[in-house]
Parts: structure tokens; C-alpha cells; sequence
């Protein structure tokens, strides 16, 4: 399509002043080409519209019929109500909207009107009634040929523009620019994946001519949406197909270790690595000594032993005269890893620090000068202050809670420094092979011998006696357990129970146990006070925030009661079930939930009790989030994708990839398609053309 840079501003478009620009500027079209990217979503037919006679209870209608009554009614505490009747020759409707009293002077007696909504019956005044539905007036005259008899498109508003407006202005800009639209992707991958051009696709997904299933579009799996869902993972997959390329032409240090301390490490561990954990090790070091720079992603479900594997990798680039740094998004999990590599390493030699918000003066130096090795920290460690003699490997844990421009800074500490990204949160392989087509894939698909699987429950918030006795066994037992709620204090404004709330519920009712806390508000050296006496077995109850989600680890904790547990998302309940089930005792995971659950709160906690798998567990949760939200792209520095969905647009996905990645093969810097190669530096926004010299 047209280059955002070059596409003329949306003031241009018939009907569009200053005003209605900045109205329009509220949700992202600012140009005609966003106009032309926003998309319904969804479509009604009113080519057939359904008689006021023929509507069923529950099932949502569209009906056309003529105003006959109009009135503002008051209800108790000076609330309002706005009633509207409407006859279509076979029958009466009423439409109601609550508390929009301004409405009625929308609406004339006499006047057509178009309700969509989902009627119900109202036993008291008989017929069916519409709650708040949405609504147009019809004049005739054009208005026939783009908001009635035909599939009419419905579209995401704003304050200050009516649906019918907005719909007459995209039909005005989709008839004039639509065929002026630039088709950048070569016409033989599009004759390949049999997609129609891109000017037909644009004309028929805003105002479709052709006859289809209403059902269909409203699905997305019309072959037009499909071809503009193609247009945008193919932009996406050739950024990433530049990209790689671009690294794997870049210089690098080849980093050739004797083995030594590895050596020791092994023989020093109190377990043998796994198959998987020794596959993945071996990959790694394969990148580390070759004459390019390493970028590796290591995916690998909660407890399969992540940690182990990057301290071979920095204990690798130590052997090789190099410093390897670990850097983690909290305080708390940077502090667990320090402390389990410290304990790791204490044989070896090696001088490791950590580096968080405190001070750090002389900790910097050390690292400065080079007289420290391995350095562990939080986003402290990419301020101008902490710089490295030597930087080899840069560890990025928990990636997905850095920005793209953070893990940058940190490789820049160095000079073409390999970088090695872990997750603990599974990802799907459809979102894996958009967000990290670039990077080399290594998974850790095999867990520890010996771990068991852990019990998960449901109970109602009524149901905390048996709660209870469950914690009552198991710390009788000499185990220990995890209390997890979803704010630090209690207030009005959410209504949800709380950390310090709770644990001093908890001490109340096991007056002989010591109860402590943990929440990310607390000093780094009263966090540590608490986690080191309960990883010592002095603590019996644990009640904390999400701080403890990824890091921790202590064999005895054999319980983790997860607190409105409907409020958390899937990973994140899977990350946190993950803290038991580390030692030779059978655990459980009781999952507490408060009314109201809704139905996307019940689906999770299904699932929750019916798998153990987290990349299972990962496509469920994209399922029901949708990819905006499972994966911030945003956040990741990477596009936004306006039509794709990478739920249902997974095959599309596949084909763009391998299309991109062998046209990149093909001309690695896209010198035969300069068009194309406008449009994906506009897509990828200034962050490939490094990659592809002039």
C-alpha cells in the first residue's frame, strides 16, 4: 500500500475539515491510508432486513421501520429513561436506552430508522423490546446505496462521530483511493497463494458487492480480509527475513572456551543435566563460536531449568576472556538468580555481583575494570554509569518484560556481543514465529526426573474452611505454602483482597505459624530477609504479591493458594503454580475465586485444572486474550498489526513467512523491488534500514 510518509493527509478526503480530522485523529487515522486499514468490525445484512413479525427472543436482529412514538420517562434517584417505538407494517418494537435522555433529539415521528440489537420479550408490557440498541436514521436518496439494502459495515467509533457519518465518509475515501492503492508484494507470490489484488480486497472488506455469508465476513474468512491480512504478515515476515539476514552477515567474536569451568560446574552439580538441557547447551555454544554475532531465544515451561543453561553459556565466555552479564525485570528475580549462580560458582572461583537500584559504586567499578566476571542485575545494569571492560553475552530473562530499545542498550554495552533471551513463558508457535522470526529457536522440552505433577483445585470463596485444613496438613506435615493476592493493600476502588490484608487474616488464624510478607514495595534488603528464612524453613506461610511469579524456588513449599484467582490471566497462573512441585512431595495449587467470575475467568480456571502443559496452557490464553494483549508488540518494539489476527490467521502466517524469507534469500536487500522496500521501512518504522545498505 501506500507509504504513511507519502499518503495524503485525511483532511484531503471529501467531507473531512479540521474538525472531523481531529476526531478521526482519536483512533489512528490521521491519513487516507489508515482510513483504508480500518477495518469493520463486522457486518449486518440489510439487503434482507428481518420483519418486527419474524424476530426471535435472543437472537440478534436488524429491523427497518418508522418512528411512531417518542418519550423521556423519569425512574427512581432522578435517572431517565428513552423509549422509542417503531413500526415496520407487521408489528410494534420498542428500543430503550437508559439515562441518554438527549437522544430524543435524534429522532422525529415519521421518521425511518434502523435498529440492530438483540430483542427480548417483556412479559409486562407485551412484544419485544431492544436494551440500548445501535441505531441510524434513513433519509433515501444515496443513503439506499450505502447504509441499507446491501451488507452494510459497522465500524469502531469515536465521540463526535455517528456510525452512519463515519460509513459515508469510508465509502466516499474506499471509492476514490482504493484503486490508486500500490501493490507492492511481486505479482508472482500473489498469483502463487491465489490472492485477489489489493484494490479489489480494500473495496470488497469495507462495502462487499460480492454475495456471501454475513457469518463468513463476521468471521474474517472472506478471501479479501485474508488478502489483506497477507499484505501485513508478509510486510512483518520480510522485516524479519532482513533482520536475520543482516545479523548473520554482521561480525562477531568467535568465543572459544576450554571447557574447564563447565567442567567443574557439572561435576559440582547435585543433578545430570537433561537431554534437552545438553541439546540446548550445545546450541548455544555452536553460536557463541562462530564469527557472528549470537541471538538465540530459549523457550522452556516453569521449572524445566532455564537458569542452569544460561550460567554454562556465561561460564563459557568467561573461558573465552569475556564478561556475561544477566539481566532480569525485578529486584526479586534477579536476586534469586544471583544467589543460586553464587552458590553454583562459589567453586569455581569467580568473582560474581549483583547490580539493582542500591548503590552500586564500587560494585561498578569492579564491573568496569573487569575484575568481576559475571554480573547479575536489573534494568540498572543499561544506565550510563555501568559499563564493561569485556562484554561477551548478554542474558535477557524473562524477555518479554524488556522493551526492544532496553535489550539494545545492554548489547551495546559490549562490541557485537551474543544475546541469549529465555522465557518461562511458553509461546505459541504461531505468535513465536512473528515476534521471533529473527532469532534462532532453542526449546527445553523435557522437565527434571522426578518432577511430579501438581494437583490444582477450584474452590469458592465460601469454601476457605477446607482451604484451611488443607494448609493445616501440610504444614503439620513440615511443608510450607505460598498465599498470592493481587494487590499489595486493600481499596474501594477494586473491591479485591489484599497482601497485607491477608497475611494478617492468616496470622490470626494460625497463631502458632509464622506468617510473613512480600510485596514489591519493600526494601531490597527486607525482601531478602524474608525469602532467605523462608527458603530456611523458618517461615510457614508466605503471603505475597506476583513478585515471587518467576525465580523462586524452595523444595519444601508444598501449597500455593492463588487468591481471586479469576483476576489473573493463564501464563501468570501457570508461572505462579510453578513455584511448588520443585521437590520429591506431592503439591497442589488451590485456586480461589470470588463472584463475579464471568465466562472468560471460568474458561481459565478450566483450563487451569485440566492441563499442566504450559505451551498447551500459552494457546489457550492467546485464545482468549487475543495476540494485543498475550504479547505487547507495542512494548517489544516491533509493528502493530491493524488487520492480521494471529489466532485465526494462523496458515496465513506460514505462507507469508516462507514467501518473505525466500524473496529475502532471493535479494537480500530487496535492490529489484525498491516499492516494496518503501513500504517495509514504513511498516517496520526506521528499525530495519540499517540492515539494508543503500
Amino acid at each position: 500500500m501506500e507509504s504513511n510518509a507519502s499518503a495524503p493527509g485525511i483532511e484531503r478526503a471529501r467531507g473531512i475539515g479540521p474538525q472531523r480530522a481531529r476526531i478521526l485523529a482519536r483512533i489512528g487515522i490521521r491519513t487516507i491510508n489508515d482510513a483504508l486499514l480500518c477495518l469493520p468490525r463486522r457486518y449486518e445484512d440489510r439487503s434482507n432486513l428481518c420483519t418486527i413479525a419474524c424476530i426471535q427472543e435472543g437472537r440478534f436482529a436488524t429491523i427497518r421501520g418508522t418512528v411512531i412514538a417518542s418519550a423521556v420517562k423519569p425512574l427512581r434517584r432522578g435517572l431517565r429513561i428513552f423509549e422509542l417505538t417503531v413500526n415496520d407494517g407487521t408489528g410494534l418494537i420498542r428500543a430503550k436506552w437508559f439515562n441518554q435522555p438527549y437522544l430524543k433529539r435524534n429522532f422525529r415521528i415519521g421518521q425511518d430508522v434502523i435498529l440492530s440489537g438483540t430483542p427480548r420479550r417483556n412479559p409486562y408490557a407485551g412484544g419485544f423490546e431492544l436494551d440500548g440498541p445501535e441505531y441510524e436514521t434513513v433519509e433515501g436518496g444515496d443513503d439506499d446505496l450505502i447504509h441499507v439494502n446491501r451488507i452494510v459495515p459497522v465500524y469502531r467509533l469515536t465521540e463526535g462521530i455517528s456510525q452512519k457519518q463515519f460509513r459515508k465518509i469510508m465509502f466516499s475515501i474506499v471509492g476514490e483511493h482504493a484503486g490508486s492503492v500500490a501493490d507492492t508484494v511481486p505479482r508472482g507470490i500473489i498469483s502463487r497463494c491465489g490472492l485477489p489484488s489489493l484494490a479489489k480486497s480494500i473495496r470488497e472488506v469495507h462495502f462487499p458487492e460480492e454475495v456471501l455469508e454475513t457469518d463468513s465476513l463476521n468471521h474474517g474468512d472472506s478471501i479479501y480480509r485474508r488478502r489483506l491480512s497477507f499484505q501485513e504478515l508478509f510486510l512483518f515476515e520480510l522485516g524479519m527475513a532482513v533482520l536475520r539476514k543482516g545479523r548473520v552477515r554482521e561480525a562477531g567474536h568467535a568465543i572459544q572456551g576450554d571447557g574447564s569451568l563447565r567442567g567443574k560446574l557439572i561435576q559440582s552439580l547435585p543433578f545430570r543435566l537433561t537431554g534437552a538441557q545438553e541439546r540446548v547447551v550445545s546450541e548455544i555454544l555452536r553460536d557463541m563460536k562462530s564469527p557472528h554475532p549470537m541471538h538465540r531465544l530459549v523457550q522452556g515451561d516453569v521449572g524445566c531449568g532455564k537458569t542452569v543453561v544460561a550460567l554454562m553459556a556465561m561460564l563459557h565466555a568467561v573461558e573465552g576472556g569475556f564478561q556475561a552479564a544477566l539481566m532480569a525485570p525485578t529486584e526479586i528475580l534477579a536476586e534469586q538468580h544471583y544467589i543460586n549462580m553464587r552458590s553454583l560458582v562459589r567453586g569455581l572461583g569467580l568473582d560474581m555481583e549483583l547490580i539493582t537500584g542500591g548503590p552500586r559504586k564500587r560494585r561498578a567499578e569492579g564491573v568496569s575494570a573487569g575484575q568481576i566476571p559475571l554480573v547479575v542485575g536489573t534494568h540498572a545494569l543499561i544506565q550510563e554509569s555501568i559499563t564493561f571492560r569485556r562484554l561477551g553475552l548478554a542474558v535477557i530473562d524473562e524477555q518479554h518484560k524488556f522493551g526492544v530499545v532496553q535489550r539494545t542498550i545492554l548489547r551495546q554495552k559490549g562490541v557485537h556481543t551474543d544475546v541469549l533471551v529465555m522465557t518461562a513463558t511458553p509461546i505459541p508457535r504461531s505468535l513465536a514465529l512473528t515476534v521471533y522470526g529473527d532469532l534462532d529457536c532453542s526449546v527445553i522440552d523435557e522437565l527434571p526426573p522426578g518432577r511430579k505433577p501438581v494437583e490444582t483445585r477450584v474452590f469458592h470463596a465460601s469454601q476457605k474452611d477446607e482451604i484451611y485444613g488443607i494448609l493445616t496438613r501440610e504444614i503439620g506435615s513440615g511443608r510450607q505454602a505460598y498465599v498470592v493476592y493481587p494487590a499489595i493493600e486493600e481499596s474501594d476502588s477494586t473491591g479485591l483482597k489484599a497482601a497485607v490484608q491477608g497475611r494478617e487474616g492468616f496470622q490470626r488464624i494460625f497463631p502458632d505459624l509464622r506468617v510473613e510478607l512480600l510485596h514489591g514495595r519493600m526494601s531490597t534488603q527486607e525482601k531478602e530477609e524474608v525469602m532467605s528464612a523462608f527458603k530456611a524453613g523458618e517461615v510457614n506461610i508466605l503471603v505475597a504479591t506476583t513478585v515471587i511469579e518467576v525465580g523462586v524456588d524452595v523444595a519444601n513449599a508444598t501449597v500455593m493458594v492463588i487468591v481471586h484467582a479469576e483476576r489473573f490471566g493463564l501464563s501468570q497462573l501457570h508461572q505462579l503454580r510453578g513455584r511448588v512441585g520443585r521437590g520429591a512431595g506431592r503439591s497442589c495449587c488451590l485456586l480461589v475465586a470470588y463472584d463475579p467470575i464471568g465466562e472468560d475467568g471460568r474458561r481459565r480456571l478450566e483450563t487451569m485444572t485440566e492441563s499442566g502443559d504450559g505451551f498447551r496452557i500459552a494457546e489457550e490464553d492467546l485464545a482468549i486474550r487475543g495476540p494485543g494483549e498475550f504479547f505487547g508488540t507495542r512494548q517489544a518494539g516491533l509493528p502493530d498489526l491493524r488487520v492480521a489476527d494471529l489466532v485465526r490467521d494462523r496458515e496465513i502466517l506460514e505462507t507469508a513467512k516462507q514467501e518473505a524469507f525466500s524473496l529475502v534469500d532471493e535479494s537480500p536487500e530487496l535492490r529489484d523491488y525498491p516499492d516494496l522496500r518503501r513500504d517495509l521501512e514504513v511498516f517496520w518504522q526506521g528499525k530495519i534500514e540499517s540492515f539494508m545498505t543503500a
